[in-house]
C-alpha cells in the first residue's frame, strides 16, 4: 500500500475515532416516542438527522420490523419514507405488508420500497436517499453479517443524515453488532401482547426493546407497547381480570339473595 493511501486511511480512521469519542452533544431535534422512561433516557426522544441501529435474531425479524416501522412513523413527520432492502429479503422474511402498516396506524401511501440487487447497491441507494431532504426517514434492511458495512460506510451514512436532516434506521437481522457511528443501537425481541376483548384476535403490539448503545445517555431494557390509534409507544397497559358488573337497576343485596335462592 502506497504512502499516500496509508496517510488517507490514517486520516479517515482519526475522523471516525473523533466521532466515536466525541463528548459534544449534537443539538439534533428529538422526537418523543411516547414511552416516558425511554424518552427520558434519550434526552427527550429519538434524535433526527442521525443513524439508529435495530438488531434482532433471525426469528425475531417480524418484531424488529414492526418496531422500526413505529420509529419511522414517529420521526418521518408525515414525509415520505424510503425502505431499502435486498432482493432475497422477501425469501427470508416475506414481503412488507401494506395492510399491516395501515393496521399500525401508518399511511402505506407514504412508503417507497427499493429492492437492491446486492449490499453495495443497498448502501449506495441509502446514502443517496439520506442526502435528500424531501424524505422523512430512510430504512436500510440488511440480512446477516456483511463486510461491506464497515466504519467507512457507517460514517458516510451519518454524514448524509446530518447534512440533510433525514433520519436513518438500520434494520440488521441475524447480524452481530460491530463498531459504527450510530446514535443508538437496539436489540429487539417480541413481547407478549396483553389480553384483548373476546372479539379481538390479538392485543396491542408489544416489544421487548433493549437499548445497547446510547451516545449521550444511559442504556436499559423496557417493554414498549405500540398504540395504533395515537401512533406512538407507551408503557405496557395493565389489565385486571374481567369481573361481571352488578345490574344497574337493583341493589347488590338483591342480586346476592337471588344467587342464594338459585
Amino acid at each position: 500500500m502506497s504512502g499516500a493511501r496509508m496517510s488517507a486511511l490514517a486520516t479517515l480512521r482519526g475522523q471516525i475515532e473523533r466521532i466515536e469519542t466525541a463528548e459534544v452533544v449534537h443539538q439534533h431535534e428529538r422526537i418523543a416516542l411516547g414511552h416516558r422512561e425511554v424518552d427520558a433516557v434519550l434526552k427527550g426522544g429519538l434524535a433526527r438527522a442521525a443513524i439508529h441501529e435495530v438488531f434482532c435474531e433471525g426469528r425475531q425479524g417480524t418484531a424488529a420490523t414492526g418496531f422500526v416501522m413505529g420509529l419511522a412513523g414517529r420521526v418521518s413527520a408525515q414525509r415520505p419514507l424510503l425502505w431499502v432492502r435486498q432482493d432475497f429479503s422477501e425469501l427470508e422474511t416475506g414481503a412488507l405488508s401494506m395492510s399491516g402498516l395501515a393496521e399500525l396506524g401508518l399511511d402505506p401511501r407514504r412508503v417507497v420500497l427499493v429492492r437492491a440487487a446486492d449490499v453495495e447497491s443497498a448502501l449506495r441507494s441509502s446514502a443517496d436517499a439520506l442526502a435528500c431532504d424531501a424524505l422523512g426517514a430512510v430504512v436500510l434492511e440488511l440480512w446477516g453479517d456483511v463486510r461491506q458495512f464497515d466504519l467507512v460506510a457507517s460514517r458516510k451514512l451519518t454524514l448524509a443524515a446530518q447534512g440533510s436532516g433525514v433520519t436513518g434506521l438500520m434494520l440488521r437481522m441475524a447480524a452481530q453488532p460491530l463498531p459504527s457511528t450510530a446514535e443508538t443501537r437496539w436489540m429487539l425481541r417480541a413481547a407478549h401482547s396483553p389480553p384483548g376483548p373476546m372479539w379481538s384476535a390479538w392485543g396491542a403490539p408489544r416489544f421487548d426493546a433493549e437499548l445497547l448503545r446510547n451516545r449521550h445517555g444511559q442504556c436499559g431494557r423496557w417493554i414498549m407497547e405500540w398504540n395504533c390509534d395515537e401512533c406512538q409507544f407507551s408503557e405496557p397497559s395493565t389489565y385486571s381480570q374481567p369481573v361481571a358488573a352488578a345490574p344497574a337497576d337493583r341493589s347488590d343485596s338483591a342480586v346476592f339473595q337471588q344467587r342464594r335462592a338459585g
